[in-house]
């Protein structure tokens, strides 16, 4: 095993064991921030295959989803000045900062189309922000540097590339998407065989 999985390992076996406890997503983006938050406080676990960048757009690489879809794991790489259109998610999900910062607008629906909701939040390594459709799902986000790549890890409710959501225009006219993976393969988080599972 890559010297550090054993803390991604642990890291789905808890959050699989609180899903098994509970259904109530104010419990569920509580504990499970507390959970990414330790996760993301160290950054000696991330197989390099999983932080490539990509020089034209974000990557969004799955790390683990479990065999019922209930929840993935996936780590966003930001190139330098990257970000993402406005966008929604349609399940629960929580946002940690590996490395770098990065920059995250919510919006609200009005009449008149999206308005921005405050100002854009600046989210530090080790921080991790919550979206849902119950508290707040719409959104864009950037890498906060021009100069260097950015990192999150990113905890949702569902196999977030196999659901379909949208990226919207200014007028909040919606687009159906389904954003997929830059990977075929995951981390083999299982082998326990090595020294330093």
């Amino acid at each position: 095993m890559v010297p550090g999985l054993t803390r991604l390992r642990g890291f789905v076996t808890e959050v699989a064991a609180l899903l098994r406890r509970t259904e109530d997503e104010p419990e569920i983006l509580a504990e499970g921030g507390r959970l990414l938050a330790g996760l993301v406080a160290q950054d000696d676990w991330l197989p390099e295959a999983y932080a490539e960048p990509d020089p034209e757009r974000y990557r969004q690489y799955l790390l683990h989803c479990d065999s019922a879809q209930a929840f993935s794991l996936v780590s966003f790489v930001w190139g330098p000045g990257q970000a993402t259109p406005i966008h929604d998610h349609t399940v629960w999900g929580l946002v940690g900062v590996l490395r770098g910062a990065e920059l995250s607008q919510g919006f609200v629906r009005t009449d008149h189309g999206l308005q921005a909701k405050g100002g854009p939040q600046r989210l530090e390594a080790g921080q991790v922000e919550a979206v849902s459709p119950r508290i707040g799902d719409i959104h864009r986000v950037a890498n906060a540097y021009d100069d260097r790549v950015s990192i999150s890890i990113h905890l949702y409710g569902a196999n977030i590339g196999a659901v379909q959501r949208a990226t919207y225009d200014a007028q909040g006219r919606p687009k159906l998407f389904v954003s997929g993976y830059a990977n075929a393969f995951t981390p083999n988080i299982w082998d326990a065989s090595s020294k330093s599972a």
